[in-house]
């Protein structure tokens, strides 16, 4: 009973996915229209051949037959009808590579289409939901199904094909007969039924597999890491983690394993199915023939267009099926895309003011994560007035960083509200509001870029203007590291691909301060500045630090207090709230928070 309901619940959710099919050939379309429409029409032309070759052949042996048992000379007509034949057969062999060629010029503009669609969603969603293994599942499933459903398209153009074919061949023989067009049915139903239930099961398996897989290339990629490379081999690390990646792969492997063997004992029954159907309406045109019903002539065409169906039928049915499987797939791409941020500009929002006039003021704020009841933030109060330079002190999770993802509107707060000249930030434009702030943050990206690229990614409209990319390498001191450069500023970086160049930890880190330097925004956002540099590097950016923010408002993220007291008023985090805040010999002479850590730092350079 259970496995009936099973059964028929696989059914109703295979059928279900196929509303999934008109939003993808809505994306198909628009991936190139005219492509499309070219691909269709030769299909149609092809599939209706077929019936052509058939009626001519039908042709062609009883004007032979009754050449040879009545001894005449063949009629005039007849090498037109050979010719013709000929002609059909070149026709359909040009058919096919033309048919060829707009599949893969449509799998080329599809594949480039859909990977940006996916690429611009993932950027518009909330930072939240980066903060979701779920959400990640989906997005790498979306991210397979973006390219991996090209077998699917094309299968939408061969069922179109194999239905009109089918269609045109089964009235010729219903013409004669219905009873052998339902002997074909009949034999390949049940068929069709049981590939489509285990095609089912197997999108089933795919979907319980997908955090094992990520587990899996989580462990190939650090298998293979240049990061890790280090600490795998100091720490004898090798067995183990082969050791894990061989566990979690063998209970992927047995489940496949157990599967294939339910789906090949099924699939031999059924294909006996099928081979008897067609067996079935083959002798009954041999009876039909040889009690004189129907002609030798007609015989061959109804035998050739009786095998054919059941060719047609068989593909039509498996086509169908995986199309209804493929679409299961589906489910997680199209999800993905209905996926809508909850952090976005209004209608009608305000553009971000320029110039500043009173700066940000956060009022009562309190924040926590999703899926979190710990607050991050508890009823904070903070301002940060134009011009001014504000550093931001605390151990780690005391709510540094989330202070500036509020600021910048990644997050907004759990209560409370952020002002900005006096409006809430949720009413102002947010592509204007990101503009007017350049944050780095202490996880900064190292794009596999050429040098100037990494810089002008702060301002990307900038990226042809070399003599501002330089300005900008000279202020964060990235000058001297591109000028040692093979290529200077066309150098490519990473080692991913070939002339890669990588650079040191404080190198990247005076490339990535390059790129705040380069916007031209009001305020400046620095999340540990000087962490990656060495010494004489942190002296000469605390010594250029005041010149380099002059009319700019800065807030600065660091645990070290060299870098700190750059900063005009130091504000200090405890338990999620601001426990002191003032210049730094106000607070070291205060005796509080920030003396106790200044001075178990100061302690390690005595």
């Amino acid at each position: 009973m259970n496995h009936y309901k099973s059964f028929w619940g696989a059914w109703d959710e295979r059928v279900s996915a196929l509303r999934n099919v008109p939003p993808v050939l809505k994306i198909v379309w628009r991936s190139g229209p005219a492509v499309v429409a070219a691909g269709l029409v030769f299909r149609i032309a092809i599939s209706l051949l077929p019936l052509a070759m058939l009626a001519i052949t039908r042709l062609i042996v009883d004007y032979i037959v009754h050449a040879v048992s009545g001894h005449q000379a063949m009629p005039q007509q007849f090498w037109l009808l050979v010719a013709t034949e000929f002609g059909l057969a070149i026709l359909i062999g040009i058919l096919v590579r033309i048919i060829d060629y707009f599949d893969a010029l449509l799998a080329d503009k599809y594949s480039k289409h859909v990977s940006v669609q996916v690429m611009e969603h993932a950027a518009a969603l909330d930072l939240l939901a980066y903060e979701n293994p779920v959400f990640y599942d989906r997005l790498e499933r979306a991210r397979v199904q973006a390219t991996d459903r090209l077998a699917m398209i094309q299968a939408i153009g061969r069922l179109i094909q194999q239905l009109v074919t089918s269609i045109s061949l089964s009235l010729y023989i219903v013409s004669f007969s219905p009873w052998l067009l339902l002997l074909l049915i009949a034999g390949l139903v049940p068929a069709f039924l049981g590939e489509s239930h285990f095609a089912f099961l197997e999108y089933s398996k795919n979907i319980r597999q997908t955090p094992i897989r990520r587990h899996l290339d989580y462990l190939r990629v650090l298998g293979g890491s240049k990061e890790a490379a280090k600490e795998l081999k100091l720490f004898g690390l090798k067995d183990f983690l082969t050791s894990r990646f061989t566990g979690l792969w063998g209970r992927i492997y047995d489940e496949n394993i157990a599967l294939l063997r339910r789906r090949l004992l099924a699939g031999l029954f059924l294909s006996a199915l099928g081979t008897l159907g067609y067996y079935s309406a083959y002798v009954f045109i041999i009876w039909r023939t040889l009690s004189g019903a129907i002609s030798v002539g007609a015989m061959t065409a109804l035998t050739g267009a009786v095998l054919q169906v059941s060719g047609y039928i068989q593909q039509l049915f498996s086509t169908m099926s995986g199309i209804a499987d493929q679409a299961l797939f589906l489910t997680d791409l199209l999800a993905f895309f209905e996926m809508q941020p909850t952090i976005r500009s209004k209608a009608n929002a305000l553009p971000a003011p320029r110039p500043i006039m009173h700066g940000f003021e956060f009022r009562n704020v309190s924040f926590r994560y999703p899926g979190t009841n710990r607050l991050i933030l508890r009823n904070l109060d903070f301002c940060l007035r134009p011009g001014e330079r504000v550093a931001l002190v605390g151990e780690n999770g005391e709510g540094k960083t989330t202070i500036v993802k509020l600021m910048t509107r990644l997050y907004d707060p759990t209560e409370g509200e952020i002002l900005l000249d006096g409006v809430d930030l949720r009413e102002y434009d947010l592509e204007t509001l990101h503009r007017e702030i350049g944050v780095i943050f202490q996880d900064f990206m190292r794009y596999e870029m050429t040098a100037g690229e990494n810089i002008a990614v702060g301002d990307i409209e900038e990226l042809d203007n070399l003599e501002l990319l330089r300005i900008a390498a000279h202020k964060s001191l990235a000058h001297e590291v591109v000028e040692r450069l093979p290529r200077r500023y066309e150098q490519m970086l990473g080692r991913r691909f070939e002339t890669g160049v990588d650079l040191s930890g404080g190198e990247w880190q005076k490339l990535a301060l390059a790129r705040a330097y380069l916007r031209e925004a009001q305020l400046l956002i620095l999340d540990e500045p000087t962490a990656g540099l060495d010494a004489r590097s942190e002296l000469t950016v605390f010594r250029r630090f005041a010149d380099l923010t002059e009319g700019k408002t800065a807030l600065l993220i660091s645990h070290r207090f060299s870098t700190v007291r750059m900063a005009d008023r130091i504000v200090v985090l405890n338990g999620g709230r601001i426990t002191e805040e003032g210049s730094h010999n106000e607070l070291a002479n205060l005796g509080g928070r920030y003396a106790e850590m200044f001075e178990m730092q100061a302690a390690n350079y005595r």
